[in-house]
């Protein structure tokens, strides 16, 4: 394929900007294809499965209202494999699917702008997810207004005109709204970025957002003259600061020391008399820790819900340096037991090998998602068939899905997972994620001949550019007898 846009590309700053104009066109006009097929496939699973013959085992699929008021139901368990195509986790398929069926049944003149290529999907599919709660006889007083907007107006304008519509079309509703919003209120963080810093992000009341940002400021201002925070900005003083307040008793002596309370000389002594350590929150880090580093050589250690960190790293998250390091599983030790039951030390196992879900594109990282067994357990069957090799954790819907629907998925011997979904779409769950397959890759890789099965192996690993050669070539003498690095971590709970 030849790229408009290469280096060597001879088009001049005209003939640029007009390229660039057309693969807004392109980009758009394929985007809208998509939304079509993801229609279709709704459509083609709109029938209500539970007025079909038959016994319904609990977890079966069901008609679910996607959507909002007026649009069709979709079975529930048929967007997992709207996923699988997609290459994307159910939860985003689910909210694919709702957005599509919103925009042609609630908000069709949108949709006649989107299908034109004059407005952004994203921006129609916003629209359609601010008014889902909207019902269905006043969307129409939406679909006038924003339709008129959208591909004109900004983003933001469209957005604002959505949110003063919904109110102007029901307003009891918006005070109802407006008191559901109060319950919603919450403070979270955010995945740790390159660096391991966090946004901690809070949904809060007017009144309390401003006395944390004054107490903020006035911690900031306490601590600027301190020698550790030398040469900081006023960024990082508030940031500093922020960190205080989960500190109470520190800061309580912080402000002591600094005459801000009554009494501040008095409560300072008696404060510094006593000992707070027991008084700290206690803190349980999983560390996940390779055989080598264990053995003394360098190495990094990856820590549950904060990915890779140093020592002086979890020190620094602590706060404080008390810190006792507990060995608990070396993850090298395959477990298994003779009932369909995993016990509690089998769950820990398989969490600290396999922390996600197995599901191709799968992204959910919990301890409480349902331990699957892939091939299905049989009580006649031969023993040890619940064991850490074979099980892997699956999120409910997508553990409904393969049970329910027919996925197949066929565990390898090095750890691997090969997928089939009711429609012939194969993929591969490893250490790496999540990869495609064609039919002939995925049957050389479950199939009865060792060197198929490796040679297969082989190339997918080089392909996803996975490959060691000399370990390869070891495993591939033995059929892959042995697992890969990750099965041989060590594991490390850090206590304080």
């Amino acid at each position: 394929m030849q790229y408009l846009g290469r280096p060597d590309s001879d088009l001049d700053a005209r003939d640029t900007l007009a390229a660039i104009e057309g693969s807004v066109s392109r980009r758009r006009e394929i985007e809208v294809e998509e939304m079509f097929l993801v229609l279709r496939w709704c459509d083609l699973h709109s029938s209500d499965p539970a007025q079909e013959p038959g016994p319904r085992p609990p977890g079966s699929d069901r008609l679910d209202t996607i959507g909002g008021d007026g649009t069709p139901g979709v079975r529930e368990l048929a967007l997992c494999e709207l996923a699988v195509a997609r290459q994307i986790h159910s939860r985003s398929a689910r909210a694919l699917a709702g957005d599509a069926l919103d925009l042609r049944h609630r908000l069709p003149r949108v949709f006649e702008r989107v299908v034109a290529l004059d407005a952004e999907l994203w921006l129609a599919r916003r629209v359609a997810a601010m008014t889902r709660d909207v019902p269905f006889e006043s969307m129409h007083l939406i679909d006038d207004a924003v339709s008129a907007a959208i591909g004109s107006q900004a983003p933001s304008r469209v957005i604002e005109l959505v949110e003063a519509k919904k109110i102007e079309v029901d307003r009891v509703a918006h005070e109802e709204r407006l008191a559901a919003e109060r319950k919603r209120r919450y403070v979270g963080v955010s995945r740790r970025d390159g660096s391991g810093l966090r946004h901690v992000i809070a949904r809060v009341t007017e009144g309390d957002a401003q006395s944390v940002n004054a107490m903020v400021d006035k911690v900031a201002d306490l601590i600027a003259g301190e020698p550790e925070c030398a040469g900081m900005s006023r960024d990082e003083l508030r940031a500093t600061a922020f960190g205080w307040l989960a500190r109470p008793l520190d800061l309580l002596m912080l402000l002591a020391k600094h005459d801000e309370v009554p009494d501040a000389a008095a409560l300072l002594e008696q404060l510094e008399r006593l000992d707070l350590t027991p008084l700290r929150p206690r803190a349980v880090v999983y560390v996940h820790v390779h055989q080598a580093a264990l053995a003394g050589m360098p190495g990094v250690a990856r820590v549950e819900d904060l990915g890779p960190q140093l020592l002086s790293q979890i020190t620094d998250l602590l706060g404080h340096h008390h810190v006792r390091l507990t060995p608990v599983v070396d993850l090298a030790d395959q477990v298994s037991v003779n009932c369909y039951e995993h016990p509690e030390a089998i769950k820990e196992r398989i969490h600290l090998l396999r922390p996600g879900d197995q599901f191709p594109h799968a992204s959910s990282m919990s301890r409480r998602l349902d331990l699957d067994h892939p091939v299905p357990y049989s009580p006649h069957g031969p023993p040890d068939q619940t064991s850490t090799r074979t099980s892997q954790p699956l999120g409910r819907t997508n553990h409904r899905a393969k049970t329910h629907l027919g996925h197949r998925a066929t565990p390898l011997p090095t750890g691997e997972v090969v997928w089939r979904t009711p429609h012939g779409l194969c993929r591969i769950v490893d250490s790496a994620g999540t990869h495609l397959l064609d039919p002939t890759e995925a049957d050389a890789l479950t199939g009865d001949d060792p060197v198929d099965r490796a040679l297969a192996r082989l190339l997918h690993r080089f392909r996803t550019g996975q490959l060691d050669t000399e370990v390869e070539m070891d495993r591939m003498a033995g059929d892959g007898s042995e697992s890969d690095g990750s099965v041989g971590d060590g594991h490390v709970e850090l206590t304080d």
